[in-house]
């Protein structure tokens, strides 16, 4: 069995005004024990991977970076103890455009072959905006540093951010060509819960670009970045020389994956679950046995095969119909009716016996989820 896992590192200089992901700025008696109940829920898990085929490994966070060098190895460690990690699995960490050369260099030796840079936008405009603590300049010079020690590097690129123009947008988009990466992320800013962003959200919304600039901004970036020679295989996902995310590519086709650390999910065995999102919870649960996991769910036929189906869609290569259902198993006739419905609809394309999102379905991808769920 192919697995994937995923190390939730909650740790982070400070809090940006637009992050809902679970993290805090930690002292170091955090980060010990933070170290201590990773290895506990570690040998929890490590059960499940016999006989596994660890496919990838993703360090995210947070910033998971901002453990040192010897920490990723000891979690590595652990795992090469207890299981087999196979020459050609992804190992992946997240970084923030401030990491120095000794730690580029550090994180070399540890096994990491693939880089992840929240870069978030190339103009300096548009980083002020976002509280970020670097400059374009601070993005171009780490990733020369970075790309003389890996050869597999993606960056994350934000648009619809406020005050953010068209002119702004496009700078951006001429520096990435000039960026040693083979693959980009492209998020469009959303105000999610619990963020600053969210609670400043009137007084922003009026100076977010609107609809029509919105569009613009994404046609633009598909065509810089198909000129690059950056294919969009995703959604929000561009890649060149073949080097998608292979972590991420579990999450849209089922691929069971391991998620440890605080907020961290889980798929295994057709089940969901979560780890807490309380930090001295969750570091409590491992040191007295138990269990570090609040929430968890198995979905029922027709709805598991419903919502593998919606995040499959993901993919711009589109499900062959029949290899889906030979794998997981039979569509209900009310999910091949709604297929039917969203390609009359032009949402959706089936050549042969394949179907895919449509340029129109593109846009309106959660939309045409919600249809299928």
């Amino acid at each position: 069995m192919d697995i994937s896992l995923y190390f939730h590192i909650p740790f982070c200089q400070k809090k940006c005004p637009y992050c809902h992901f679970f993290s805090f700025t930690p002292n170091e008696s955090h980060i010990k024990n933070y170290m201590q109940a990773l290895f506990l829920e570690y040998k929890q898990k490590e059960n499940f991977l016999k006989n596994a085929n660890i496919i990838s490994i993703y360090f995210g966070g947070g910033t998971p970076t901002f453990l040192n060098e010897k920490h990723i190895a000891t979690i590595l460690n652990w795992i090469s103890q207890s299981s087999f990690i196979p020459s050609y699995c992804e190992i992946t960490i997240e970084t923030n455009p401030n990491i120095n050369l000794k730690k580029i260099y550090g994180l070399k030796k540890t096994g990491i072959n693939r880089i992840s840079m929240g870069a978030q936008s190339l103009d300096d405009n548009d980083l002020k905006i976002l509280k970020r603590d670097h400059t374009k300049k601070d993005v171009i010079n780490t990733l020369d540093n970075l790309s003389k020690h890996f050869e597999n590097i993606s960056i994350d690129i934000m648009y619809d951010i406020p005050y953010q123009t068209k002119a702004n947008f496009s700078n951006t988009l001429q520096e990435i060509e000039k960026l040693p990466i083979n693959h980009v992320s492209l998020y469009n800013l959303t105000f999610e819960t619990n963020t600053l962003f969210y609670r400043k959200k009137e007084k922003l919304l009026p100076f977010v670009p609107n609809s029509c600039l919105s569009l613009e901004m994404l046609d633009m970036a598909i065509d810089k970045f198909k000129k690059m020679g950056l294919e969009r295989y995703e959604i929000s996902a561009f890649a060149k020389d073949n080097k998608i995310s292979i972590h991420n590519s579990g999450y849209w086709t089922g691929r069971a994956f391991l998620g440890l650390g605080p907020s961290a999910f889980s798929y295994f065995n057709k089940k969901r679950f979560q780890n807490s999102l309380n930090f001295n919870q969750y570091v409590q649960n491992l040191k007295n046995h138990l269990s570090p996991v609040c929430f968890e769910e198995q979905l029922k036929y027709p709805d598991n095969i419903n919502e593998l189906l919606a995040v499959n869609l993901r993919l711009t290569k589109g499900i062959d119909l029949k290899r889906f259902q030979k794998k997981w198993k039979k569509l209900p006739e009310s999910t091949l009716q709604k297929l039917c419905k969203l390609e009359k609809e032009n949402f959706v394309i089936k050549k042969n016996n394949t179907i895919f999102l449509s340029e129109k379905g593109l846009l309106f991808y959660d939309s045409i989820a919600e249809a299928i769920v």
